[in-house]
């Protein structure tokens, strides 16, 4: 039985495993008697994806395949001669459809790889476009708190702004009833109040425009949820695949 090679450091998370990793935790699986797969050498290590340990660990069974010594043989060198290349003529012939085989199922095993890590390539790719979209989603709540606060704020100058109208109207109307015949104060009156309702449809025009600040930034906010969702829906896709 061979040594133990059980590496002492395994792999930080998120860094791919080396040849050493799995040829020490394949060792280690063939010394206990448990069986020898990618599982349990991901289990061992504790990292590494799934593609990087099936190449590592097909290259470890390669180097531990050592063919099978020959019988010493008692008969003449010649005889010995004749049947050993009759031998080896044989050998090749019936062991020619398990090499295609075999070359067969390699080709297939790396397809396999190269697909497995251009999906983890993928995934990655929309995690980070989850991610970005989450950011882009943080901002629009912070741009309909902030219109929010403004519109407060307008409302309050609209309503201290029809507050002082009515007084000033209230105070001018006692006065021009004490002074009657003035029509020059009357004119003046008036102007006064036409400012007052220009004023006042300012403010309700600087309301209106707030508000439908606040509908568009609700409007993104809801579109980005519903793109979060998709992409959330399309990474659920290609794990299930």
């Amino acid at each position: 039985m061979e040594n133990d090679h059980t590496p002492t450091e395994h792999p930080a998370a998120g860094q791919d495993v080396g040849f050493d990793d799995v040829a020490a935790a394949a060792t280690r699986l063939q010394d206990e008697g448990r069986t020898v797969d990618a599982d349990a050498v991901r289990a061992i290590l504790g990292a590494g994806s799934t593609a990087a340990i099936f190449r590592h660990l097909a290259a470890w069974r390669a180097s531990r395949a050592v063919p099978a010594a020959p019988p010493p043989a008692e008969l003449p060198e010649a005889l010995l001669a004749g049947l050993a290349d009759w031998a080896r003529q044989f050998a090749d012939a019936s062991g020619a459809g398990t090499r295609d085989a075999l070359a067969q199922s390699e080709a297939d095993m790396a397809a396999l790889l190269d697909d497995t890590e251009r999906l983890e390539g993928e995934r990655d790719g929309l995690l980070a476009q989850v991610a970005e979209v989450g950011d882009a989603r943080d901002a629009a709540l912070a741009v309909v708190s902030e219109r929010g606060e403004t519109i407060e704020r307008l409302t309050a100058e609209l309503n201290n702004a029809r507050q002082v109208a009515m007084e000033a109207l209230v105070g001018k109307a006692k006065d021009q009833l004490a002074i009657e015949g003035k029509d020059a104060q009357l004119a003046d009156l008036r102007a006064q109040v036409e400012r007052n309702v220009t004023a006042t449809s300012a403010l309700s025009d600087a309301r209106l425009a707030a508000q439908m600040e606040l509908v568009g930034a609700t409007t993104a906010r809801d579109s980005l949820a519903a793109e979060n969702q998709q992409l959330r829906a399309q990474i659920a896709s290609l794990r299930a695949r």
